[in-house]
């Protein structure tokens, strides 16, 4: 956990790749529910959010 942190903190693609795929995972599993509406709303903006969250930080350093 605690490298997983530091390579936040210094910007590293390992780390940031896998929380912009969490996103991504999180956004369709929202999508595809039917008991929550907000989070039916909120699906998209996550889903997009993680998307373009993976393609900047496909550019970071290893």
């Amino acid at each position: 956990m605690k490298g997983f942190l530091s390579g936040l903190l210094r910007l590293r693609r390992g780390p940031w790749e896998l929380l912009a795929s969490c996103l991504i995972g999180l956004g369709v599993f929202m999508l595809m529910q039917p008991f929550v509406l907000w989070a039916f709303t909120w699906s998209f903006l996550v889903t997009l959010t993680g998307t373009v969250m993976f393609i900047i930080t496909s550019h970071f350093p290893e």
